[in-house]
């Protein structure tokens, strides 16, 4: 039975093939670490991360390249943002969909005497940001905003926001997890302090890849979350003060990253907005199937009817069936593979009236087909329809 994967909001499958070809070149033949190997091996790798920062800072329109700090998730970036700028007495807005890879260190925060107020959302998911500037407090200092919904695929009007907080004079983080590699960002144009991404699911990289891309000056309101070794300024015990050794103790996934630059090559050389297109096109079509069953009673859809404003993720619950026993009959009789549950995100169900049993997630990638798509819906006329 052919595998078809459509959960390319957790991770992208496939890659292309050069991806995981540097992975195993490196681990073959690199063999070096960077910043502390005086030798051409390590020069030469050290050049391929630099042009890595290089391709970071272009895609995301940063400052400089020096400003993209790899770590190893967006999670694992989001935290040195939360924990790193605030301070007891401190308040910040977020979306009522964001992930707990937002909503966790912010709660953690809470038992260090800082404040957070949710902006609503509707039930498409999508943000009342008329209600935005009625939640600003005096000590306010910044909203962090998911770019897209891991849950529905609802898009925020993150240029919107960023006008906002520049006028209000706050700092403006983006969780860009669902949309680096497929929606354009840029942080001159949308006003972004911070973007904080993951290198394995749009950007077509390894897993274990992630990383920060910061405006000038953030680095100094920033305290480090970890701090070790870098390779520089060893005569001190001091953490360096600039980038990107501030925020990078330690040895960096180096072979994730040379896999993760093969990731933005091939991304490099698609057709400007070619692979939202891609998978919008294949929404579109799984929408469409998705209708008489919706007719019939058997489906719930939740977050956007239509292409404007989303990407490709579809949430639809299955009335008097068991979601969880409808993707296990996809995956085991069909090869179909999807997500099902609350996708770390019960503040995004709880807006989406999804909550408390969750949803099962479509997600299409740009190595999706339409024979996936198709298979994905005579599947679920089998599973409906059946006894």
């Amino acid at each position: 039975m052919p595998r078809i994967y459509l959960d390319n909001a957790a991770t992208s499958f496939p890659k292309p093939p050069q991806v995981a070809r540097a992975v195993f070149e490196f681990m073959t033949q690199g063999g070096c670490n960077i910043n502390r190997g005086g030798y051409q091996t390590a020069y030469d790798t050290e050049e391929q991360v630099f042009d890595t920062r290089q391709l970071l800072c272009d895609l995301f329109d940063g400052p400089d390249c020096k400003n993209v700090i790899f770590t190893k998730n967006v999670t694992e970036s989001l935290n040195l943002l939360i924990k790193g700028f605030l301070h007891p007495g401190d308040h910040v807005l977020v979306s009522a969909m964001e992930h707990n890879a937002v909503m966790r260190p912010l709660v953690q925060m809470t038992g260090h005497g800082v404040e957070f107020s949710r902006i609503p959302c509707r039930a498409d998911g999508s943000l009342c940001i008329e209600q935005m500037e009625e939640l600003i407090r005096p000590n306010t200092r910044a909203v962090i905003l998911t770019h897209a919904s891991n849950v529905c695929g609802t898009v925020m009007p993150i240029r919107q926001v960023g006008e906002i907080c520049r006028r209000r004079g706050l700092r403006f983080f983006v969780d860009a997890a669902q949309t680096a590699g497929v929606l354009p960002i840029s942080m001159t144009g949308d006003l972004i302090d911070a973007v904080a991404f993951t290198g394995h699911k749009g950007l077509l990289g390894p897993q274990g890849t992630g990383g920060l891309v910061l405006a000038e000056g953030l680095e100094q309101e920033l305290d480090p979350l970890l701090s070790g070794g870098t390779g520089s300024l060893s005569h001190t015990e001091e953490i360096p003060a600039f980038l990107p050794d501030r925020f990078e103790p330690g040895t960096l996934n180096l072979p994730g990253i040379l896999g993760l630059r093969q990731g933005l090559l091939w991304l490099g050389e698609q057709p400007e907005g070619a692979v939202l297109t891609h998978e919008l096109a294949l929404t579109g079509r799984f929408l469409a199937g998705l209708a008489p069953l919706e007719a019939a009673g058997l489906v719930r859809l939740a977050g956007k009817r239509g292409l404007e404003g989303r990407t490709g993720v579809v949430a639809l619950q299955t009335p008097g069936r068991e979601m969880a026993q409808v993707t296990y009959r996809l995956d085991s009789e069909f090869g179909i593979q999807t997500r099902v549950g609350l996708h770390c995100a019960p503040s995004a169900h709880k807006s989406l009236g999804t909550w408390p049993e969750g949803a099962i997630r479509f997600s299409f990638g740009v190595f999706s087909t339409q024979a996936d798509v198709d298979a994905a819906l005579a599947a679920l006329e089998v599973i409906l329809h059946g006894a």
